[in-house]
Order: C-alpha cells, then sequence, then structure tokens
C-alpha cells in the first residue's frame, strides 16, 4: 500500500471482485493484479472470470461483481434498458482500442476466393467476395450464412454490420447472426455450426494456427484505433465508493501503461496464457500481443504494431463521441425503438470527467475536449499537444459528432424503427434544443 497517496486513506471499500472475459485485452486487469498495483492504491482484488458477456452483465447488475470488463457499448446498453436488464452503467475508463477481427471458415474462405478472386486480393475489398457468395446462395436457394457475434450489443457487432452493409450486404436479412461465447467460437466454426465470426483474440489466431479458418480483416482495418473494452460499474456503485473508484482506476491506468510498453509484451502473454486466465497456448497469445499478425496458416505474419493499443494515443479516455457512435449504431439497426437524446446519454454513461480527475492526481496529460472527429486522420497527429493516433474508417466514410442526422442518413441499408427521416428530424430536434441551452 502507498502510504503518499491520500486515496488509500479513505477508501470506503477494499475488497472488490472484478469480473473479465478469456481475451487478451483483459490484459490491464491482469497486469494490475499480478504486479501488485491494486495493491498499491490499497485494494484486494478477485478476478472472476466469466464464461460470457451475459453473464458479465447480469452479475453487474445484481451486485455480486464490483466492476467488469465490458464491451464498449454494454454500458450504454445496460442503462437504456436493451436486452434484459435495466441498470445504469457508466464508464470511466476504456482499457484499450481495437483487438477484435474476423475469421471465416476453410470452406467460405474458398467459395469467396472462387466468386471473386480479385476482390481477395485486398482485405479492404474482400468483404464483397463475401458478397457475391450471399449473392449465389440466393440464387441457389440456398441456406444463409451464419456469423457469430459475442453479444448482440457490441463493437464486433456493430463493426461487422458495419463491414458487411458496405458490400451491399443486409446483416438482417442476407445472415442468420448468432451470439456465442469467445472461447466457443473456433470449435463452432471447426464443427460446420457457424461460418464466420466476430471475435477478439486468441480466437481468431487460435483458428488461424489450428488450420480451421482465415482471418479477413482486422478491428484495426474497419476502423483504426476505435473503442472496444471499457471498465464498467453501476453508477449506484460509483456514487456509493467514489474513492475506491478512482482507486481501481489509478491502478489500471499504471497497468495499460506498462502493457502498452512493446519490451512488456511477451512477458504479458505468457501471464495471459495461464489457464487462469485466458487458457491458451503463450505462441497464439504472444502473436497479436507482439505487434505481428497472421491471417492464414499458409502465409507469414504481418507486422501490426495497433492491433492491441492499451495506453498511447488516449487510449484509455472515454470519449463521449465514441459512445455517440455507437448509439447511432443502435439506432441505425433498430436497437433504440425511439428516438433519445442520445448526447445527454453518452454523457451520463461515458464519464471522461473522473478519468481526467484520476489522471491528473498521477500527472498524466488527458484530453481537453471530450468529442473528436473520426474518419480523418490517416496518421498519429497532435491534438492540443498530446498524440492521438489514425482514425480512418476502411470505407472512407467521416463521423462528425456534431453533424449525428447527416451521418446517420447517408447509408442506404439501415433498420431503424421508424422512418429514417422522421429519425432524423427527431435527432435534429434534439440537436436544437442542446444548442439553445448552451447558449442561455
Amino acid at each position: 500500500m502507498s502510504v503518499k497517496d491520500p486515496i488509500t486513506l479513505s477508501l470506503e471499500k477494499v475488497s472488490l471482485n472484478i469480473g473479465f472475459i478469456p481475451l487478451t485485452d483483459c490484459a490491464p486487469l491482469v497486469v494490475a493484479k499480478e504486479k501488485g498495483l491494486f495493491e498499491k492504491y490499497g485494494l484486494e482484488v478477485t478476478l472472476s472470470k466469466e464464461t460470457s458477456w451475459a453473464n458479465i452483465r447480469d452479475k453487474l447488475a445484481l451486485g455480486i461483481l464490483d466492476a467488469a470488463q465490458m464491451l464498449a457499448p454494454m454500458p450504454l446498453a445496460m442503462t437504456l434498458g436493451l436486452g434484459a436488464i435495466k441498470k445504469p452503467v457508466l464508464t470511466a475508463f476504456s482499457l484499450g482500442l481495437n483487438g477484435n477481427a474476423i475469421t471465416v471458415s476453410n470452406s467460405l474462405f474458398a467459395r469467396m476466393n472462387q466468386a471473386a478472386p480479385e476482390q481477395m486480393q485486398k482485405r479492404a475489398y474482400n468483404v464483397k467476395a463475401l458478397k457475391a457468395v450471399v449473392e449465389q446462395n440466393n440464387r441457389e436457394g440456398n441456406e444463409l450464412l451464419t456469423f457469430a457475434v459475442v453479444y448482440p450489443f457490441s463493437s464486433h457487432s456493430y463493426e461487422l454490420r458495419y463491414w458487411m452493409a458496405s458490400a451491399g450486404i443486409d446483416p438482417d436479412v442476407d445472415i442468420n447472426l448468432v451470439v456465442v461465447p469467445p472461447p466457443q467460437m473456433p470449435g463452432q466454426l471447426e464443427n460446420g455450426d457457424i461460418d464466420g465470426y466476430c471475435v477478439g483474440e486468441p480466437w481468431n489466431s487460435i483458428a488461424v494456427q489450428s488450420g480451421i479458418g482465415h482471418t479477413l480483416i482486422t478491428k484495426y482495418e474497419i476502423w483504426n484505433n476505435s473503442p472496444e473494452k471499457v471498465l464498467g460499474v453501476s453508477e449506484e456503485w460509483a456514487t456509493q465508493y467514489p474513492n475506491t473508484h478512482k482507486a481501481l482506476l489509478k491502478a489500471l491506468l499504471e497497468a495499460s501503461m506498462w502493457v502498452d510498453q512493446s519490451e512488456h509484451r511477451i512477458e504479458t502473454a505468457s501471464i495471459l496464457s495461464r489457464g487462469i486466465y485466458v487458457n491458451a497456448p503463450e505462441h497464439v497469445v504472444r502473436m497479436s500481443m507482439s505487434s505481428m499478425y497472421q491471417y492464414s496458416g499458409d502465409k507469414l505474419a504481418e507486422a501490426m504494431p495497433d492491433f492491441n493499443v492499451f495506453h498511447r494515443y488516449a487510449a484509455n479516455f472515454p470519449w463521449r463521441s465514441h459512445a455517440e457512435w455507437l448509439l447511432l449504431q443502435m439506432m441505425r439497426w433498430g436497437h433504440i425503438h425511439e428516438a433519445i437524446d442520445y448526447r445527454k446519454i453518452a454523457e451520463q454513461v461515458y464519464r471522461p470527467d473522473i478519468f481526467s480527475s484520476v489522471a491528473r492526481e498521477l500527472g498524466i496529460t488527458a484530453p481537453a475536449g471530450d468529442h473528436k472527429m473520426e474518419g480523418i486522420a490517416a496518421d498519429e497527429y497532435l491534438e492540443r499537444g498530446l498524440s492521438l493516433g489514425p482514425n480512418l474508417f476502411f470505407d472512407g466514410t467521416i463521423f462528425n459528432p456534431d453533424k449525428p442526422a447527416d451521418y446517420l442518413q447517408q447509408f442506404e441499408i439501415s433498420h431503424t424503427s421508424e422512418p429514417v427521416e422522421q429519425l432524423v428530424k427527431q435527432i435534429q430536434q434534439h440537436e436544437l434544443k442542446a444548442a439553445a441551452e448552451k447558449t442561455s
């Protein structure tokens, strides 16, 4: 325990139970535990390995877990009551950027190569080969292809939908989407239960290394440095234990800085591979963690230094513009059934103010604002002296958080619960109201 840190003298709760899913991006939690960083800030933490995101959701809502690794959209979905439980949840900490990929079976990969060999030469275009297979299935009366995601309201689901829709594939009409826990995906792919999936590591690399699948594209290539996992706590818990919450964030911030250093990645992979954590072969876990990525078993691994970003590029900052992008995806795909004050929800759930307070106490610079445009930077850039990473979308789209109606209106494939024009009108009314409140 650090006696110099005043927070350790006023913790409201010391013993914490924190949930995680066996994925490589649980690294900050695991390293904070293994390197004594929780103890440094006066916390006694038990890491609870969970089998599914639904378990994480339910146990956090019931108070069995104090905090949990969560999918970036989950706190938003729980606060809105999407799915089985309505529970206000907030996040003041992003566990990292990027980290997942889309993998398909050997048989589907072969069909894609046969249907559109030229489109398969570049990863930015291979979704068009999938479109060719979908069209062939429609002509021949074949069953729909089945793709798995980890949770309905996940970055994986919205990225997979975004990727497919860019090529004219309607994920709610042309594809059978199912939910499968991450560790079960390779087995279901091998058994033929699913044709592909979007998941975090090491479950793409497991398929490639086992010779049962091929990775088509990574999350980073779909949207550079996009949100992935966050630390979630209930709003009630954060209010009841504010100092404990800050101590937890401090430990995770230090852990994220440590993990992000290249010289620590091999050791991190070794720790993660243990049975109590990810429980996967160390050489497989090491692949993505060491800035290399292998898409197919018959090809050499390629350099991908930003496959997992744990701290640089302000990776731990909970951007409200990220929350707004996710909320707009929920609208686009009909997961939100009415117009909402999405900015108010983003402000309630994503809490950069709490993060910035913790960062200041550790002498770490946090972004000055809580919104940023996406799709405009091809390279690393400086924003008020802070280094931020590339943020391009693979299809060239730009997301301006100040113009959400324009963003939502541009997509040809959409399943909003009411006509897009009406939804856009309601969003614009919310925008005008918000602008009036700012000037009053």
